[in-house]
């Protein structure tokens, strides 16, 4: 498929070689009359651009395309378009790698110490529960960690 920019070249030399008017150039191949006029931009203003990222990332090594950015439109003054400035950007492969997130390496836990008696340790909990009915009941559970065997109240 070809672009609109071949297309709008090859619209213009129709018109230049055969003398087909703008209107049926652009109809014939399919182009808006505003993208036959168009001019790009002077390569010399693109070449000044480029400079400013690649001085600027030199003596800021930090620095992103937002801070540069802000920094030629606020402290130089230039009124380039920022869309144009970040495609040339991009172009230079400036961009910075976004790096993930170190990770904290955490060793396997420690192996629970087992009772080695009945009575030597003991586990407390609460515990909710609710009847059929609607009413709640709380219980308080003491169960040694040896036998896993309730307090039993008598």
């Amino acid at each position: 498929m070809v672009g609109p920019s071949r297309r709008r070249e090859t619209a213009q030399r129709s018109v230049a070689e055969r003398g087909l008017s703008i209107r049926l150039a652009c109809d014939a191949f399919s182009i808006n009359v505003t993208c036959y006029r168009y001019h790009p931009r002077l390569s010399d203003e693109n070449a000044e651009i480029a400079d400013w990222p690649l001085r600027l990332t030199d003596t800021h090594r930090r620095w992103g395309f937002g801070l540069c950015f802000l920094y030629l439109r606020n402290v130089k003054g230039f009124g380039w378009n920022h869309k144009r400035v970040y495609r040339i950007y991009r172009e230079l492969e400036l961009n910075l790698r976004i790096k993930p997130r170190k990770r904290l390496k955490r060793d396997a836990p420690d192996k629970l110490a087992e009772p080695e008696g009945i009575n030597h340790v003991w586990s407390m909990d609460f515990m909710h529960d609710q009847l059929s009915d609607g009413r709640g009941f709380r219980l308080f559970n003491v169960i040694d960690d040896y036998n896993r065997e309730g307090v039993s109240t008598r």
